[in-house]
């Protein structure tokens, strides 16, 4: 509501008059720094007509009236919510929390073929197999995390007695666990177990018909060493 370049001290009067400092409205306390568009009274609230339009000055303006501070807000969002930008008359909403950070990917179980570990049939670790494991194993153990148990699986073939395969595949995975430790891991924290030829690789299919040499060639997937970390939980 604009009523020109009159005294404040009388629209003062005029407002007390008609009751224009009624209820009807939460008083709007205007900061007075600077040039304050409405019209006050002595404590700085803003005046207000009989039906709570707020009572402008002479030097009012949509500028002045997203400027002039009424506590946390401008004063024209209390008198002129249509003029001032709705982005300067409300609290920003608070930032979304950072998503938590994606829980880290299980380390892969590391395969490690028997043939480049060991000799056909024995137990002994090669030059090349302590090579392999130190590429393979040992050089990717610091990217794990903090490792809780490490788990060493012997699985042969089919060729041999259960007995027979079975004692092999402990003893491979012994050795490796062996070499782990001369390597500097905690001895308590490896488990060494053999699975004999129970736990054959899916889809490798060998027909018992092949020749012998031929037959240990199609089979030696199944010939591995399989090491598993468990990391502990993020």
């Amino acid at each position: 509501m604009y009523f020109g370049k009159f005294s404040v001290s009388a629209l003062l009067g005029a407002a007390l008059a008609t009751g224009a400092l009624t209820a009807q409205a939460q008083d709007i306390v205007v900061d007075k720094a600077g040039v304050v568009p409405y019209v006050v009274d002595g404590r700085n609230v803003v005046a207000r007509s009989g039906t709570g339009l707020c009572w402008r000055t002479g030097y009012w303006s949509p500028a002045l009236a997203s400027s002039a501070m009424a506590g946390q807000f401008p004063a024209g969002c209390g008198c002129d919510k249509d003029i001032v930008p709705q982005d300067k008359c409300s609290t920003p909403a608070p930032a979304a929390a950072p998503a938590p950070a994606p829980a880290a990917a299980a380390p892969k179980p590391i395969v490690l073929s028997a043939k480049a570990l060991f000799g056909f049939d024995k137990d002994v670790l090669t030059p090349a197999g302590m090579r392999a494991i130190d590429q393979e194993v040992i050089a990717k153990l610091p990217m794990a995390g903090e490792i809780m148990m490490i788990t060493v699986e012997g699985h042969t073939d089919r060729i041999g007695s259960h007995q027979y395969n079975q004692a092999l595949s402990e003893r491979r995975a012994m050795a490796v666990k062996n070499y782990l430790v001369k390597k500097g891991l905690k001895a308590d924290m490896i488990d060494a177990i053999g699975y004999g030829k129970t736990n054959p690789v899916p889809g490798v299919k060998c027909a018992d018909t092949l020749k012998r040499t031929d037959l240990i060639a199609c089979l030696e997937p199944h010939r591995r060493v399989q090491v598993s970390i468990k990391t502990k939980a993020k």
